[in-house]
């Protein structure tokens, strides 16, 4: 899919209905990392989508910073901002040709992020990494290939999930503080519904004297 033709595509699905296609709850990964977010933290949600991540991010007291390729969803995003009372910054932008800033962030979240072709896959990855300083933590979820067995929810391209050994072997240059495979029920809107196959990575970027 071109970037035009993704962006058409997000901004046709968030556009197309009023309510949260993803749910605003956020993400139960997320919410049981919640503790590595200290307030005043400066934290960038990758392709944030409705909101949902992002504000719960900020509800934390992380200065947050959210790109999102959609301007519907942004325009939820700021509605469910309003309701919970929390402010952050959202950036209209592709994430496979935003200028991505280097060593800007103590947190780089990344949920879901599965529009990511292979061919752009690398590149995507090192920008996660050099976004953030040293001693930031990456908080990464997504789909593993088994998910296209459930078919509740994510792309239906398999070479566009995240295997254990793809991921280990992509952070092997950071410090990887988990990284586990495994099959849970999830609630995330419409969108998101019923068991999947989920990976989950927490990876910190080493500090140049460890």
């Amino acid at each position: 899919m071109t970037q035009q033709g993704r962006a058409e595509f997000w901004e046709t699905r968030f556009a197309a209905t009023e309510h949260y296609v993803f749910g605003e709850a956020p993400n139960a990964f997320l919410v049981a990392q919640a503790h590595r977010i200290k307030p005043g933290m400066r934290v960038l949600a990758v392709a944030d989508g409705e909101g949902r991540n992002g504000v719960f991010l900020a509800s934390l007291g992380g200065v947050v910073h959210a790109t999102e390729i959609s301007a519907a969803a942004i325009a939820k995003a700021k509605r469910l901002a309003e309701a919970h009372k929390v402010s952050l910054t959202w950036e209209q932008a592709d994430v496979t040709s935003w200028a991505w800033p280097e060593a800007a962030y103590d947190a780089v979240v990344a949920i879901f992020v599965q529009f990511i072709t292979p061919a752009e896959r690398q590149a995507f990855f090192a920008h996660l990494k050099r976004a953030l300083k040293p001693g930031g933590v990456l908080l990464l979820q997504g789909y593993r290939p088994e998910q296209r067995g459930y078919n509740t929810g994510g792309p239906p391209e398999v070479d566009q999930l995240y295997t254990e050994a793809q991921l280990r072997e992509a952070f092997a240059d950071m410090e990887i503080a988990e990284l586990r495979a495994h099959d849970s029920v999830i609630q995330e809107g419409g969108a998101h519904s019923g068991m999947s196959a989920l990976i989950d990575l927490v990876a910190i970027r080493k500090r140049s004297n460890d």
